[in-house]
């Protein structure tokens, strides 16, 4: 199952995330193409930038982050599921998110908070109280 050089523990989530996301290998085209930048001759001569092209969703990801092929393969799938990941609980998050903002913002204070508040503004009121009136002449 050695598919890429890594352990098998990250190969393994990642097909169940893959799995999970209902992203088959057939979906993906996937082709190979000379990498740019830094990197001298492995750079120059082998083709070990990964382009990934998830059909289903048009979605395409370019990966050149290491110098390997099968390394930038599997980059290439991590990239993917975090995109595709990011559609799909995107939408759901925002909503989740605007929720709790607004549960937070109807939340009542704690009496140890309220308490600690209200002694700031009396420590203010009381430091505006020393300030000295300008006499008119």
């Amino acid at each position: 199952m050695n598919i890429y050089p890594l352990s098998e523990k990250k190969q393994q989530e990642l097909a169940n995330t893959l799995e999970r996301l209902g992203i088959r290998e057939q979906d993906l085209e996937e082709s190979f193409v000379r990498s740019g930048g830094p990197g001298g001759q492995n750079i120059n001569k082998v083709s070990t930038c990964v382009v990934l092209k998830h059909r289903p969703t048009g979605l395409i990801i370019k990966c050149q982050k290491e110098r390997t092929q099968a390394m930038n393969r599997y980059w290439a799938r991590r990239i993917l599921t975090e995109k595709l990941e990011a559609q799909v609980l995107g939408r759901e998050s925002e909503e989740a998110q605007r929720i709790a903002k607004i549960r937070r913002q109807k939340r009542k204070r704690s009496k140890r908070a309220k308490d600690k508040m209200l002694a700031a503004k009396q420590r203010h009121g009381a430091l505006k109280k020393l300030r000295v009136q300008p006499t008119e002449e």
